[in-house]
């Protein structure tokens, strides 16, 4: 019997990289930068290797990915400033609501990104600074003490901005956890880390609190994500009305699924 060669996954899914997104999300939409009195906000994003399929309608910009596949077939050379603007430009052609280019920056950009939005710079469409981090060291310690626990793809008919309650204190805390996320991270601080992606989740609650509540709900992420914070360090999830639970922990998450963090 004749063995059959192994067929790289990439072949299936495509080499397009994928992107976590950590604190400070939303940040990079005009209608709530506008609002923070202290800007710039930052949001922070971690380009990955596609090790494995993630589930759509998860929060981890797949639909963005399919677009970046579709124009390039991977992530070409070239000004990743410029690539950002043409990937944005795609996907967001003809559409009433754009996604925010924080998902274009997080498949584009290499390592660990700290993107700054400043409303009064290109309307808070784009970022005004962007501040990445490619250390080897700092992408193996994430790729350590962070884990991806399923929960569940938001359902159809969902929408988080149905009752939003957009206090500018609360968007200034918003955007100052991407900042002291970033932070945490390059300095290796698991607490720091755990904090940020805690004070990240309060802000959405407060902000938009369909985040975690919603009729077409099915899983009741409010208490799902409480457990997991008395737990560990800290715990967010990848975008709203479920996707994936990132934990902070030094220590194995039962159920969680480690990434390979991309680095150039």
């Amino acid at each position: 019997m004749m063995s059959q060669q192994p067929v790289p996954l990439t072949e299936v899914i495509g080499n397009v990289p994928y992107r976590m997104a950590f604190a400070g999300g939303w940040s990079d939409q005009p209608f709530m930068s506008r609002l923070n009195p202290t800007p710039p906000a930052s949001v922070v994003t971690v380009c990955i290797h596609p090790t494995f399929r993630l589930m759509d309608r998860c929060g981890m910009s797949t639909s963005t990915r399919k677009v970046a596949a579709q124009l390039w077939g991977g992530i070409p050379d070239g000004n990743p400033e410029t690539l950002v603007r043409e990937l944005y430009a795609a996907e967001n052609e003809g559409q009433v609501a754009p996604s925010g280019s924080q998902d274009m920056v997080g498949l584009i950009y290499p390592g660990v990104s700290r993107i700054d939005y400043d409303a009064s710079h290109e309307g808070g469409l784009f970022p005004m600074h962007i501040e990445s981090n490619t250390d080897p060291q700092v992408a193996r310690w994430l790729e350590r003490v962070v884990s991806m626990v399923p929960i569940c793809p938001r359902p159809d008919g969902y929408s988080p901005l149905g009752d939003a309650r957009l206090d500018p204190e609360w968007v200034r805390r918003l955007g100052q956890s991407g900042r002291s996320c970033f932070d945490a991270i390059v300095g290796r601080d698991l607490t720091a880390l755990g904090g940020a992606m805690n004070e990240c989740m309060q802000c959405w609650e407060q902000l938009l609190p369909h985040v975690l509540y919603h009729d077409t709900l099915t899983v009741d992420l409010k208490a799902v994500l409480t457990s997991y914070q008395s737990r560990y360090p800290g715990a967010m999830y990848s975008g709203c009305g479920g996707g994936y639970l990132y934990v902070v922990s030094d220590e194995p998450v039962p159920g969680g699924i480690r990434v390979s963090v991309k680095e150039r």
